[in-house]
């Protein structure tokens, strides 16, 4: 942990852990697979051992249980998500203490541009899955997926969440902090740069406030 405040744990987007959650991934007829018990155990072990090693308020947890990506979907998304949320306020009973969040990702986060393209019927079905998460959780909760400044600022207002995490504006805008600030214009990212090898192009080669465009 030398240089790091914390970890969080990644049990979203179809990895690892994401497969064991998702009944349409996890065929498992052991003590890991069917009810959402066993699905959620895998998880839970995972977030213990992390726990104990380095302190509950220094972990964090994401999840996506309402996300269809790459074949892990549920059949019951808010379900399993409140399975999840269940088993981490017991632990968080058991060790007397909160982790330093609960991270869920927005189900809009796979629109290509934002939320501009959702419909409002859309909206409201996952406005009303993810509250449900929100209340149900006994800690902080941070949401992503296609937060504007704007959008981000009212979801936090209106008691939706407590955190905003950003990660594409972040990509092509290496002072996003200061653009906030003024209320700057934004560098728009370069979605095909996001997984290739090179480690300059779409990584570090976005432009700061005054400086030339280099993309």
């Amino acid at each position: 942990m030398t240089g790091f405040d914390g970890v969080e744990i990644h049990g979203a987007h179809g990895y690892l852990i994401d497969q064991f959650l998702k009944d349409s991934i996890n065929d498992r007829t052991d003590e890991y697979g069917g009810s959402l018990e066993n699905r959620c155990r895998f998880l839970m072990q995972v977030v213990e051992a992390v726990v104990r090693s380095i302190r509950v308020d220094r972990v964090a947890i994401r999840i996506s249980p309402i996300i269809d990506y790459i074949d892990a979907t549920d059949s019951d998304p808010v379900a399993l998500g409140l399975a999840v949320i269940d088993n981490l306020n017991k632990l968080q009973a058991k060790f007397g203490s909160r982790l330093a969040c609960l991270h869920v990702t927005q189900p809009r986060y796979i629109v290509e541009e934002t939320a501009n393209n959702v419909s409002d019927n859309e909206k409201v079905v996952q406005a009303q899955m993810m509250s449900k998460l929100r209340e149900a959780y006994h800690g902080n909760f941070m949401s992503s997926g296609g937060y504007t400044k704007e959008l981000g600022v009212q979801a936090v207002a209106k008691g939706e969440v407590d955190l905003i995490a950003i990660g594409r504006m972040f990509i092509s805008n290496p002072d996003l902090v200061e653009r906030f600030k003024i209320d700057a214009p934004l560098n728009k990212y370069v979605r095909a740069t996001f997984y290739i090898s090179d480690p300059v192009v779409g990584y570090i080669d976005y432009p700061f406030l005054g400086e030339d465009k280099k993309l």
